[in-house]
């Protein structure tokens, strides 16, 4: 094995075991969604926002309250709705009379961890103003820029279920969610330890275990991870074939309008990288980039009226790529 491998082999090791730590301490809120909770800290370590999708009271919101804690960033949770301003997220100007001057108020985008709860709530020039902030890491208040604190990250919920009253996300802005996770009902058994953990009249109290410099300083790590030029045609050619699926073989090109964009093959090298960190590896294995595929994908992969029409989801288009596309 290559000496500089090697070497970032070492770093894993010794800049990953705070993700235990965090892993823990969640847990004492957070019931199961082991998902979830390993999809978070891709999102963390990758530098990449992440939309939560799933029915009510399934742990979204407490999972990422939860990860701020244990982070000891700062955290604002904004709860979208239709009545929303722009202002009421990045902030507004303010006249000060004593100074008989405007001055700005920062609005709670300010923040290290971001929580848009229901986020296709909010009107077009609400979503315009979170796509700045989440493209670019700055907002503009009164013609003014200001950058936002590092890290900084997104973490979006909405409700699949209730549409009434709901903004469909544009496009641009989904495509700059790295992943998008479906959360899932919990297990019979870890429902029981729902049970037990919230009616017994005690909460649990998570603890600071890192902090924003850990983060930044594994993201780094994340960057150096080592990634096989194999692997990284291989991504390629994921992301290729949802374009032009019929170059690989795929009958399913009816069922696609658009494929993925390149930035699917940026967001699914770092998050492999990530995943392989989560695993204490300097270096990325196809497991990893199958493993976050689905999540990287399903969200930029817009499906055909005919695949509607014949109820096909996206899961099942990119299922079909990575059983297609050969791994290296």
């Amino acid at each position: 094995m290559d000496v500089s491998i090697e070497q970032i082999q070492r770093e894993v090791a010794e800049r990953s075991p705070f993700i235990t730590a965090m892993a823990a301490e969640m847990a004492k809120a957070v019931v199961g969604q082991r998902a979830l909770v390993r999809r978070l800290f891709v999102a963390l370590l990758a530098d990449g926002h992440i939309l939560l999708e799933g029915v009510p009271g399934l742990a979204k919101t407490l999972s990422v309250s939860s990860l701020a804690r244990t982070v000891g960033c700062a955290f604002q949770r904004i709860q979208f709705t239709p009545d929303l301003l722009p202002a009421d997220l990045i902030g507004t100007e303010i006249y000060d009379a004593r100074s008989a001057e405007f001055r700005v108020k920062q609005g709670p985008l300010f923040a290290n961890l971001v929580l848009a709860d229901e986020i296709n709530r909010a009107p077009a020039k609400v979503q315009s103003a979170l796509l700045e902030a989440m493209a670019e890491r700055q907002v503009t208040i009164g013609g003014t820029t200001f950058a936002l604190p590092r890290p900084f990250l997104v973490l979006a919920t909405q409700n699949p279920i209730e549409q009434e009253g709901t903004y469909p996300l544009p496009e641009a802005q989904v495509d700059r969610f790295m992943l998008k996770v479906l959360v899932d009902y919990p297990s019979r058994e870890e429902e029981l330890s729902i049970i037990a953990l919230t009616t017994r009249g005690v909460q649990p109290v998570v603890r600071q275990v890192a902090s924003g410099d850990d983060i930044l300083r594994a993201r780094e790590t994340v960057q150096r991870v080592y990634i096989d030029e194999k692997l990284q045609r291989y991504i390629v050619d994921v992301v290729h074939a949802t374009r032009r699926p019929a170059e690989y073989g795929l009958d399913i090109a009816h069922w696609i309008e658009y494929g993925a964009s390149p930035r699917a093959s940026i967001y699914l090298t770092l998050a492999a990288k990530a995943h392989a960190f989560l695993e204490g590896r300097g270096h990325v294995l196809p497991e990893d980039i199958k493993a976050i595929s689905l999540d990287v994908l399903r969200h930029r992969v817009i499906l055909s009226y005919e695949a509607e029409a014949e109820e096909v989801s996206a899961e099942q288009v990119v299922g079909q790529i990575l059983g297609r596309v050969q791994v290296p």
